[in-house]
């Protein structure tokens, strides 16, 4: 999810903690759990930093290490153990408890959305992304905001936050019937396809889809069970030539490789270099498709440049590869 509905989930979770009596009886442990559920709820995208270095880096390690079960068991201790000196009269096992279920809930609520999250880590590096709600879903973010208020209106927060949780519950149940629907309508459009990915969008109805097929790759989006597919490719394998192996030891073009479940590969070839490009399929935008790896090599297949990220214009994307050279 993104961070301003993190946020709202770590305040939210400050005040169902109080149906802990331990909570609910001591102010200090009860101020001190709600700094916790706020930084807990945060603290599994400290990864997020990463970009500062690069998106080839960020792409392959942002959810992975800080969303897998180690730091899930991590992230509780460090952050009590942070707090504790500013409320050591605060019940320790009751604040690691609240704190512990801040970071599991972040970790669980992101494989929800198409992006996913490496959650199983160590024992798996398989990205877990369920595609049922989108990384900004307007429905969740406004229950969140309204019990907030409500409770900041002096009503009690344990009812109110159960109404609310059993609420948002009642509204995934309700995301993963008409994902299902979708995907049925779509094995009836597409009869051949041999995988399918469904993300949602920020409108309730409406639904990113990519399909694959032995020969073609397909795009479009579902409004319902409506399917319309915008666009069709023909389905290439990377050729197993040196251009495209000197492409693939590129960082940026191995970061988006390792994280992109569909894509096509485009070669072009000028008067002194070679471009290979991949372009994920899963975000067609405005007829565009922004998500990109690109290299560039002389005909030596020596890197010039790449990049790997989101990029909505040729113009962007070249100032980029000439600005960061082999990013």
């Amino acid at each position: 999810m993104d961070t301003g509905t993190h946020i709202v989930m770590g305040f939210a979770l400050g005040g169902l903690a109080m149906i802990d009596p331990v909570v609910a009886n001591d102010p200090v442990t009860a101020q001190s759990v709600l700094v916790a559920a706020v930084i807990g709820s945060q603290a599994p995208d400290a990864d997020t930093v990463l970009k500062l270095r690069n998106n080839a880096v960020y792409i392959r390690h942002h959810r992975g290490a800080t969303h897998s079960i180690p730091a899930v068991l991590l992230w509780p201790i460090l952050i009590t153990g942070a707090l504790f000196p500013f409320y050591p009269e605060a019940n320790i096992l009751h604040l690691w408890l609240w704190t512990f279920l801040a970071v599991f809930l972040h970790v669980f609520v992101d494989i929800f959305n198409s992006y996913g999250t490496q959650a199983l880590r160590p024992f798996s590096s398989h990205w877990v992304a369920l595609g049922v709600i989108n990384t900004f879903d307007p429905i969740i973010f406004g229950i969140h905001v309204i019990g907030l208020m409500i409770w900041g209106f002096g009503a009690d927060p344990v009812p109110t936050f159960l109404i609310m949780y059993s609420i948002i519950i009642v509204y995934y149940i309700i995301r993963f019937m008409l994902q299902a629907a979708v995907r049925h309508s779509i094995k009836k459009t597409i009869p051949k396809a041999d995988s399918v990915i469904i993300a949602p969008t920020m409108r309730f109805y409406q639904w990113r889809i990519a399909a694959q097929t032995k020969d073609h790759f397909y795009v479009g989006r579902a409004y319902g069970r409506s399917i319309t597919i915008y666009d069709k490719f023909k389905r290439k394998s990377v050729p197993d030539n040196s251009i495209f192996a000197k492409a693939q030891q590129d960082k940026n073009i191995s970061a988006f490789l390792s994280f992109s479940p569909l894509y096509r590969w485009e070669l072009t070839e000028s008067d002194d270099q070679y471009e290979v490009r991949f372009i994920d399929l899963r975000y067609r935008s405005n007829d565009h498709y922004p998500f990109v790896a690109v290299v560039q090599m002389d005909h030596d297949l020596n890197i010039q440049s790449s990049y790997t990220g989101w990029i909505f214009s040729e113009e962007k994307l070249k100032k980029k590869l000439d600005v960061l050279p082999n990013e």
